[in-house]
């Protein structure tokens, strides 16, 4: 097992909240058309909620687990979502009680054989596991390269090794189910200033480690070139993360 639960987020937890964007509804519509029963679904690695948020329309309790006790206290309430801090591969459910188990942006965190036979133990016979990821934003051709080489360039050496896997779209992790059929296209969308793109850039671990590490803030370095591109700093801009997904279920 890996040696323990890397946080590269608890410090950034407000503005994780806050600026992280909403996966789509017909996602979560899709998924729960594949549940046979719509009574329990676990969304693993929670974050802030936002995920475990939109489950909560669709099944009757959602559990939402992080190992991150920062980003549980972030999390929006509400009243069928039972929030708990703990590891994915240590979730305390008990065996054969979930529809559906769900890991948005998070899976390339954890120990996958450990944490799979968790998901074959407390999914029932049936059940349906989702997982998916988003790499980079699309905005528009004069202000994705920047982010690009912000991305590529500035912090280079200061995302996990882990990052690869979603640059890869997860598609050469391992995935012990029984893979669903064609799987339609989903994206996150957005409609955002300037000042919450840079609110969303800030949120980046390899931001903040690099700010920890040496103590200048690498959005400075494009804040100029993106206020030049962008034009008025009100103005709203849609941007869009195309998702990669894999699903599957537990026979």
């Amino acid at each position: 097992m890996k040696s323990g639960f890397k946080d590269h987020f608890s410090k950034a937890s407000t503005a994780y909240s806050q600026y992280r964007p909403g996966y789509p509804p017909a996602l979560f519509e899709y998924l729960a058309s594949l549940s046979g029963s719509r009574h329990t679904a676990w969304d693993c690695a929670t974050g802030s909620g936002q995920a475990a948020l939109q489950l909560a329309a669709w099944f009757d309790r959602v559990i939402a687990s992080d190992a991150s006790s920062s980003q549980i206290a972030a999390a929006t309430r509400r009243g069928n979502i039972d929030y708990r801090v703990a590891p994915a591969e240590q979730s305390g459910l008990a065996a054969a009680s979930v529809d559906l188990v769900t890991v948005a942006q998070a899976l390339h965190w954890f120990d996958l054989v450990a944490f799979f036979n968790e998901v074959k133990r407390v999914l029932k016979p049936g059940g349906v596991i989702a997982v998916w990821s988003y790499n980079l934003l699309e905005i528009d051709p004069g202000i994705d390269p920047i982010i690009d080489r912000l991305y590529h360039d500035t912090l280079r050496g200061y995302w996990p090794a882990e990052r690869e896997q979603v640059e890869r779209g997860y598609a050469d992790l391992p995935f012990p189910f029984d893979p669903a059929p064609a799987i339609p296209e989903f994206a996150m969308t957005a409609s955002w200033n300037l000042s919450q793109l840079l609110g969303y850039l800030g949120t980046w671990s390899a931001v903040q480690r690099r700010i920890q590490e040496r103590g200048d803030d690498p959005l400075e370095q494009i804040r100029s070139a993106l206020s030049q591109r962008w034009g008025d700093p009100e103005r709203e801009r849609s941007v869009a993360w195309p998702l990669s997904i894999r699903i599957g279920s537990h026979s």
